[in-house]
């Protein structure tokens, strides 16, 4: 099993959802308001110069199909996507448990 946090812009919030979507995913937990920074791109700390947010899902797999779509979906995107900055960041961590 596997747990993924996909970190992305606000601003494409229903890009990324068709994205869910269209890899079959109909299950996540959602937080809005996020802020940070990454290793080279600007922050997202949602006041100032730097008034974007991001959203972040975490979403649990207990397949592989459906987490290999939305890794697709995702690189799909991020082609298209013209500033690094505003790419969607998936972040892959093992899952041992769901109760």
């Amino acid at each position: 099993m596997k747990m993924v946090f996909v970190v992305h812009n606000d601003f494409i919030t229903g890009q990324v959802m068709e994205l869910l979507k269209a890899a079959g995913i109909d299950y996540y937990t959602r937080w809005t308001q996020v802020t940070g920074k990454g290793p080279g791109t600007e922050p997202h700390l949602g006041s100032g110069s730097f008034a974007s947010v991001n959203a972040m899902l975490m979403i649990a797999f207990r397949e592989e199909a459906p987490l290999e779509a939305l890794i697709r979906g995702i690189t799909a995107a991020n082609a298209e996507i013209k500033r690094p900055d505003d790419r969607i960041r998936l972040f892959q961590v093992p899952l041992e448990r769901i109760v």
